[in-house]
């Protein structure tokens, strides 16, 4: 794949499978450099695999049927505008508006008589923005900050716009339409003579008004409460503590339903009533009695009874399963759910019981993204090695496909497969990964290409990065160092207060490893690169092996110190990573160690990255220029720390194109020469 074809990487959301299981609706979007944003519609499938473009909107997501099956609620964004809550006849038709919330709407439900819709939406302070004309971002009141937690990448200031619940009737479709009032009947309406709703949409009840971020709401099998998350203990500012909760359907009545002691205190994420009644799953982590433990914690499955929250039963062993990727939970018949897994590269279907018992329904070389079941039908949305986006019927344990919307990427592009490898670390620890190989014979140069996280993976999914790489000539070793998700808690808290030691042994013994078996690795032309974790593995590797002819460091946790103050989620990050002895942060600290850096070094940042703030990146490439380094700084404006994954499609395309350039100097290939015409 080159780096202006990335407009063909099509990805599903999860699947709505209708309640009697003939079909299903899927998101499907992709990068438009048009647009220069992400545009998509609904789509509907049978299992027959026949398929229609349900919606025509410009980024139409999440779609969900209506218990009864009669109508379709979806969320919908304009060029440039925040997604709004719609609803359509499941048969297809003019879509309706059902909500307009100033900063768009985000998670919802349905209730289980069809008739009402609870969602969860920011709440902007009066003046802040845009809620009052002429007050601009930079004229907004000053902000009184008292708190740890008051700003998230990719969201800005987090405690003056509040995601709170609202409720909302699922609107009558065949209604009559409503039409703004002109003329006279403006007039009259503006005296007050007309007493219905202004702008035609239902009036949606906000249910929440804490200083706090409620989520994920759901109702009660009976539909008589609502059940969401949040953090609302008096010491939800200094710890990562969150929970439980039900109310009544007004908003009363709000009951904490986890954590009753601090004995073990867990952070509590999506919950999913069965559809009994009996049982309500949860997801959460462990985080000690301190709230703060988070370090390779892997996510489980909880289970209380709905008639009696303490009796909570952990369903998953947080030390072998990790649910913490695709963090939902889909009812599957009457006491069971269906949840993934993510293990060595693969995202796993599995399959549990109230009572414990657990079977696994797709495993292997796949990434299962999202899953539906109903009427005895389980449907997922994946990717796997030459898939970006697909959505299959779950059969016998294997998936049986229902869409191909990767054709394209197949037929304009040359996909790289993956081949999986082993190698041994220093200490004998195997080292997992894949290597992805260009064409031709070689010798290739070679990158290695380290992770962010760190407690993440590579895996089966379609991965841009590798294939553009090895269509420029590249051999890309991508692996799972210690420190990374999907091998155990164990392998991921090894290098809790020890970074840069054993993670930095295993991305090495795999450099290593793949030289030794593929021939057509060119050992005298190396390159490393990584972003976040990555990039401060990256940064820690130039500073301690001299082997590799250039680098890239991108969007880094280069200095643990200044990192404390100044990310979104320094206050309890770095400590918790690298410890707080000075002497022993000092030897973690890629910027402590930046005088023994000679290795030619991009650097590659985001201006609103709150996640590894830019000053990072400024400090670490001014110090490189200052020692003589050769170094380059790539700064994009309006992007956050999600860049390469979701910034704008031009900013993507502008990011690998800087990144073959920075590579053609340094290790040149046929497919990706040197410029002439370079200094």
């Amino acid at each position: 794949m080159k780096p202006d074809q990335i407009d063909l990487l099509t990805t599903l959301g999860a699947p709505a499978l209708h309640p009697d299981g003939s079909r299903l609706v899927v998101a499907a979007t992709r990068p438009d450099f048009r647009a220069d944003s992400y545009v998509g519609q609904l789509w509907e499938v049978t299992l027959d695999g026949d398929q229609r473009r349900l919606t025509r909107g410009f980024r139409d997501t999440d779609p969900r049927y209506t218990p009864d099956g009669s109508v379709l609620l979806f969320l919908r964004a304009a060029a440039g505008g925040k997604p709004q809550l719609f609803a359509v006849r499941a048969s297809g038709g003019e879509p309706v508006q059902v909500a307009d919330q100033p900063l768009g709407v985000g998670q919802f439900a349905v209730s289980p008589d069809s008739s009402q819709i609870v969602f969860a939406a920011r709440v902007p302070e009066p003046g802040r923005y845009g809620t009052v004309d002429g007050i601009t971002p930079g004229l907004e009141d000053a902000r009184l900050i008292t708190q740890n937690k008051y700003r998230m990448n990719g969201l800005g200031y987090t405690t003056d716009k509040r995601s709170q619940l609202f409720c909302v009737d699922v609107p009558d479709l065949d209604a009559e339409p409503y039409i703004e009032a002109v003329g006279r009947a403006a007039q009259d309406t503006q005296q007050g003579a007309d007493t219905g709703e202004h702008d035609g949409l239902p009036t949606a009840r906000r249910l929440t008004s804490a200083d706090a971020d409620h989520l994920e709401p759901v109702f009660t099998a009976d539909g008589q409460r609502i059940v969401f998350t949040a953090a609302l203990r008096p010491d939800a500012d200094t710890t990562l503590v969150s929970d439980i909760h039900s109310m009544a359907l007004d908003g009363s009545d709000s009951r904490q339903l986890t954590n009753p002691t601090g004995d073990t205190l867990l952070g509590c994420g999506a919950a999913q009533p069965s559809r009994d009644g009996t049982w309500l799953f949860f997801l959460a982590s462990d985080l000690s009695p301190t709230g703060l433990d988070f370090v390779a914690r892997n996510t489980a499955l909880y289970v209380m009874r709905s008639d009696d929250p303490g009796s909570v039963t952990r369903l998953s062993d947080p030390e072998t399963v990790d649910i913490g990727d695709v963090q939902e939970i889909v009812p599957d018949g009457p006491d069971a759910v269906l949840v993934v897994n993510r293990s060595r590269g693969s995202g796993e279907l599995l399959h549990f019981r109230a009572s414990g018992e657990s079977e696994t329904l797709v495993a292997g070389p796949t990434v299962v993204t999202g899953a539906a079941s109903s009427a005895g039908t389980v449907v997922v949305s994946f990717t796997d090695p030459s898939t970006a986006g697909d959505a299959a019927v779950v059969e016998h344990g294997s998936l049986h496909r229902l869409t191909d919307f990767s054709a394209p990427l197949r037929r304009h592009t040359r996909v790289g497969e993956p081949q999986e490898r082993s190698f041994p670390a220093p200490d004998g620890t195997p080292v997992h990964g894949w290597v992805v190989l260009p064409e031709g014979e070689g010798p290739h140069p070679v990158l290695l290409v380290i992770h962010g996280g760190p407690f993440a993976q590579y895996g089966w999914g379609y991965f841009d990065e590798a294939q553009v790489y090895a269509a420029a000539g590249y051999a890309v070793l991508l692996c799972n160092p210690r420190g990374a998700a999907g091998y155990g808690q164990a392998h991921g808290r090894v290098i809790k207060e020890a970074m840069g030691t054993v993670d930095l042994d295993d991305v090495l013994a795999y450099l290593e490893g793949a030289l030794a078996e593929f021939g057509s690795m060119d050992p005298a032309r190396l390159g490393v690169m990584g972003g976040s974790y990555g990039g401060y593995l990256t940064a820690w590797t130039i500073a301690n092996d001299h082997r590799f002819r250039a680098a890239i460091v991108e969007r880094g946790y280069l200095d643990p110190p200044s990192f404390v103050g100044s990310s979104d989620i320094g206050w309890f990050f770095s400590e918790a990573y690298t410890g707080t002895d000075p002497a022993r942060v000092e030897e973690q600290n890629p910027f402590a160690k930046i005088g023994n850096v000679r290795t030619p070094a991009f650097v590659v940042h985001s201006e609103e990255d709150l996640r590894c703030p830019i000053e990072q990146a400024q400090r670490y490439y001014t110090a490189l220029k200052k020692q003589g380094v050769e170094t380059q700084l790539l700064v994009f404006p309006g992007e956050t720390h999600e860049l390469s994954r979701s910034g704008s499609p031009w900013h993507r395309r502008q990011r690998f194109e800087h990144i073959l350039r920075w590579w053609s100097t340094y290790l040149p290939t046929d497919a990706n020469p040197a410029d002439p015409a370079a200094p």
